[in-house]
């Protein structure tokens, strides 16, 4: 009797000036797809049925690539770290002046929402549930009041609009003029949701 063997899931290799990646299948994948992250570090993620040789490839090839978007990770830390210090979260404070500023963007914009909570939340700016509840992190009071402005307005857009298609985008510029944007310089503070 053979036993048939699955092929390995993962594999990490070390490459000169960019440390660890880790090569990884996924029956998700429908192509090789490179990523740079914070918290999971350099990946390349393959079908399964593709060599970790060709994932290793891809690695090598965009070795320059990886360098350069880990240097302005390393820089986004050291930002969210001075941000920290700067700003740091007095809680009771702060997360009354987010609530407050919902409400007034609330009204001023005619947006119902249910109820409202601030927490430190680790992976999202904010959300807003199906029955209209409004999540928003308090690392927003670090932000500058656009960039708070723009989380919160997201949040309220969701109220109405439940997905971010065309109509979703397509709102928030008209309450914003340029959210696609407001929403690359919000990515920036990334780390800051830790």
């Amino acid at each position: 009797m053979s036993v048939r063997m699955r092929p390995a899931a993962y594999r990490k290799i070390h490459i000169d000036g960019v440390g660890d990646v880790m090569l990884e299948r996924s029956r998700r994948a429908m192509h090789v797809n490179l990523s740079v992250r914070s918290v999971k570090g350099v990946r390349v993620v393959v079908p399964y049925g593709v060599s970790f040789e060709l994932a290793e490839q891809v690695a090598l090839a965009r070795a320059g690539w990886i360098r350069k978007h880990l240097a302005r990770m390393e820089q986004m830390r050291r930002e969210a770290e001075t941000l920290e210090q700067v700003r740091p979260i007095d809680f009771e404070q702060d997360a009354l002046r987010l609530i407050c500023r919902l409400e007034e963007l609330a009204c001023r914009h005619a947006f119902t929402y249910n109820k409202v909570r601030v927490k430190n939340q680790k992976t999202r700016w904010g959300s807003c549930s199906a029955k209209n509840n409004i999540n928003l992190n308090i690392n927003l009071a670090r932000l500058p009041e656009e960039l708070m402005d723009y989380a919160i307005l997201h949040e309220l857009v969701h109220t109405r609009i439940k997905h971010h298609g065309r109509l979703f985008w397509l709102e928030l510029d008209r309450l914003l003029g340029h959210a696609r944007l407001l929403d690359k310089h919000l990515n920036r503070y990334g780390l800051l949701l830790r």
